[in-house]
């Protein structure tokens, strides 16, 4: 099945992510302990930390820190108690974006969030406004070029949903999110490695933005990506790089 092209919108977002290494440590420790809260600290029993573990070793922080946080997060250290929290909202061209949080203060947050979408031109919206425009998903992306019928024996024997090749070549294949792990393990035991894997929100229809919307669209998402207590953020604007 043919989709859209993705490519450049993935390694530009992975480039301004190894700009801010830091940041990204900060999201992968907060998404460990509220992991580890939630569903206790043993990886065997808790998929969500396991994902959380490995984001962690993809962004090369430490092990000992890992540790630590899932300790803090589980009682056998102190620890500050984050908030899980979703905002939405509109972007340029009417383009739908959801904001997830780890917030300690939720005052802060949503001033900060409403602040950024309104000084760049989006607007906040209401619990559910654009989320229906969005299925929750397990998504993994290989690179154009990789094996497309390999890819595609693999994963659907893997229990994948679907595998969708981009217009660019990139091969995007989806998961229910119960699934995900399992159909990442089955590509990685063939030799197929994805560029980009997680369970994230993935918008059934995408709007496209050129020239001087896309700038302002990719203005706008940078922003909001900086906040220090944005975890992740999903749209469906596919914005000319």
């Amino acid at each position: 099945m043919a989709g859209h092209s993705k490519w450049a919108n993935i390694q530009h977002r992975k480039g301004r992510q190894d700009e801010k290494r830091g940041k990204v440590w900060t999201r992968v420790i907060r998404e460990i302990m509220v992991a580890a809260r939630l569903g206790g600290g043993d990886l065997s029993i808790n998929p969500r930390l396991r994902l959380a573990v490995e984001k962690a070793k993809a962004a090369n922080l430490p092990i000992e820190t890992v540790k630590r946080n899932i300790d803090k997060a589980t009682g056998n250290l102190e620890g500050v108690n984050y908030q899980e929290i979703r905002y939405e909202g509109y972007g340029i061209g009417g383009a739908a974006i959801i904001v997830d949080t780890m917030t300690d203060n939720h005052v802060r947050t949503v001033a900060e969030v409403r602040h950024a979408f309104s000084k760049y031109g989006g607007s906040m919206g209401t619990n559910g406004s654009v989320a229906f425009q969005f299925r929750n998903v397990g998504q993994l992306i290989l690179a154009p070029g990789t094996n497309e019928d390999k890819v595609m024996e693999v994963a659907l024997e893997a229990g994948a949903q679907d595998v969708i090749t981009d217009a660019d070549g990139a091969i995007e294949v989806l998961t229910e999110p119960g699934d995900f792990e399992a159909v990442k393990n089955a590509l990685e035991a063939a030799g197929l490695k994805a560029e980009i894997a997680g369970v994230t929100m993935r918008a059934d229809n995408m709007v496209e933005l050129t020239g001087e919307d896309a700038v302002k669209m990719q203005k706008l998402l940078d922003v909001i990506e900086d906040l220090d207590d944005v975890q992740d953020v999903f749209h469906n604007a596919e914005i000319e790089q």
